[in-house]
C-alpha cells in the first residue's frame, strides 16, 4: 500500500516498517517504473532512485555522448572482466569520473568485496550534486548486483524489498545466483556496520562522561586524604 507524505512523496509503509524513518532516508517510490516495459527498454538506462542510473554499456557506448550529457552523468561505474576491456571500456575519462571494476558474472565471483567501495563512489557523485551510472555488458547481473547492494545498504532494506523496487525500474535485471546468494549475505553485514559505526560516533561523549566521573572522584579521594593527615 502507498501512503503520501508532508511533500507528495508517495512512501510504501512496508517499507517504512522495514528501513525506519529515523535511521534510514525515505523510498522515492514516486519515481513509478514505465508502465510497458518493452524488449527495446533494456538498450537504455534507467533511473533507480534520484540521480543514479542503472544500464548496459551501449548507454555509456562513444555514440551516447549527448545522452549522458542530457541527463547530467558526471560519474560511470564500468564494470567488466578482462577479456572484455577491448570492448567495455571508459569511453570519456575527460568528461566522467570512471570507476572501473573487474568482475565476472560467474556465480563464483567474489563481488561482495567491491560493494563498500561503489558505495563510496555513488555516494561521492550524488553529494558533490552530479548524477551516476552504473553499468556492466547489459546491465542485468554485475551492475544490477551493485546497485542492489547500494540501494539496500542506503535505505535500509533486505535483498528482498531492494531487488522488487530496482526491478520496478529496470524489469530486465537478474543476477546470477553467486551474487543474489551475496546480497543475502550481505544483508546482515550492512546492518552490523551501521551499529558499530553509530556506536563509535557515541564513544567521545561517553569518553567525556567517564572522565568527568573519574575526576570527581580524584576530588573526593583528594579531600579524604586531606581530612586524614
Amino acid at each position: 500500500m502507498l501512503s503520501l507524505d508532508r511533500n507528495g512523496t508517495h512512501q510504501d509503509e512496508e517499507t517504512t516498517r522495514e528501513n525506519g524513518s529515523d535511521n534510514y532516508p525515505r523510498i522515492p517510490v514516486s519515481m513509478d517504473g514505465p508502465k510497458e516495459w518493452t524488449y527495446t527498454m533494456r538498450r537504455h538506462m534507467q533511473e533507480v532512485v534520484p540521480g543514479l542510473y542503472l544500464g548496459p554499456y551501449s548507454a555509456a557506448s562513444r555514440s551516447k555522448l549527448q545522452s549522458l550529457l542530457e541527463h547530467g552523468i558526471t560519474h560511470i561505474i564500468c564494470v567488466r572482466q578482462d577479456i572484455e576491456a577491448n570492448f567495455i571500456k571508459p569511453n570519456f575519462p575527460d568528461k566522467f569520473k570512471y570507476l572501473v571494476l573487474n568482475i565476472a558474472d560467474t556465480a563464483t565471483e567474489n563481488i561482495i568485496q567491491h560493494f563498500q567501495k561503489v558505495k563510496a563512489f555513488i555516494d561521492d557523485g550524488l553529494n558533490s550534486g552530479g548524477q551516476v551510472l552504473v553499468h556492466g555488458n547489459a546491465g542485468i547481473s554485475r551492475s544490477a548486483a551493485l546497485v542492489l547492494a547500494y540501494v539496500m545498504e542506503t535505505y535500509g532494506l533486505s535483498q528482498t524489498r531492494a531487488y522488487a523496487l530496482v526491478q520496478q525500474r529496470r524489469f530486465c535485471i537478474n543476477p546470477n545466483e553467486g551474487f543474489m546468494a551475496q546480497l543475502r549475505e550481505y544483508e546482515p553485514i550492512y546492518q552490523a556496520q551501521k551499529t558499530l559505526k553509530n556506536g563509535q560516533q557515541n564513544l567521545p561523549r561517553e569518553g567525556t562522561k567517564r572522565t568527568i566521573h573519574q575526576i570527581d572522584t580524584d576530588r573526593i579521594e583528594d579531600k579524604c586524604d586531606g581530612m586524614d593527615s
